[in-house]
């Protein structure tokens, strides 16, 4: 066996090693074209879950997983870590936790039962969600406004400064912007902006000294 060959089928190998492959919820995931529900939304836990009847806000949507965390349902008890170098003990704490995306549905604003949407356009072009229960619209959340990871502003040494941030550190070469030149007036000469007489003038070559013995 040649080199090459035993270094595809090592590769090869790796491979089939590191691959997952996906599974259902993923699956799922990845085959929705639009979420209806989204993080703030008032919703209701359908289905055969044990949670069923309860109601709460989104709080998290997975859009890899296909799941969400509702505020104050489907509560589980986790353990958390300490760090006795920061002095925290290990201590159990009350968690969400994960519920399959069509485990929960919309509540409807005047009824406050779970309902189906669909999307209308309003005369000012906005597509709106309207509950098919009552035809009453279930606006988007204001908390989608703001980010879920805010950006920090937080400045600190390793931090480039302003004015080295505008600093001018590079200059283009000489022979760069010759060739630039060049090429701006061939496509002149293409598009007919240059006459040709005038190029010729310019392109004239200067007459050569003649030598003598």
């Amino acid at each position: 066996m040649s080199a090459r060959a035993r270094l595809m089928k090592i590769a090869t190998k790796q491979l089939k090693t590191n691959y997952q492959k996906p599974n259902k919820t993923q699956l799922q995931a990845a085959q929705q074209k639009r979420w209806n529900i989204v993080r703030g939304d008032k919703v209701q836990v359908i289905g055969g879950h044990r949670a069923k009847g309860e109601q709460g806000v989104v709080k998290e949507v997975n859009r890899k997983t296909y799941q969400v965390k509702v505020t104050g349902v489907n509560m589980r008890t986790i353990k958390q870590k300490g760090n006795p170098e920061r002095g925290i003990q290990a201590r159990k704490i009350q968690t969400e936790g994960y519920l399959h995306y069509s485990q929960v549905a919309l509540l409807d604003p005047l009824q406050n039962i779970p309902t189906r949407i669909h999307y209308e356009t309003l005369e000012d072009g906005t597509k709106v969600r309207v509950s098919k229960k009552s035809g009453a619209i279930i606006p988007k959340p204001e908390i989608l406004k703001h980010r879920a990871r805010p950006i920090r502003f937080t400045v600190t040494e390793s931090c480039t400064s302003e004015d080295d941030a505008w600093e001018e550190t590079y200059s283009i070469p000489e022979h760069i912007l010759e060739e630039l030149e060049e090429q701006k007036r061939r496509w002149a000469k293409l598009n007919g902006e240059v006459d040709e007489d005038e190029d010729d003038e310019e392109e004239e070559p200067e007459p050569q000294k003649r030598r003598w013995a």
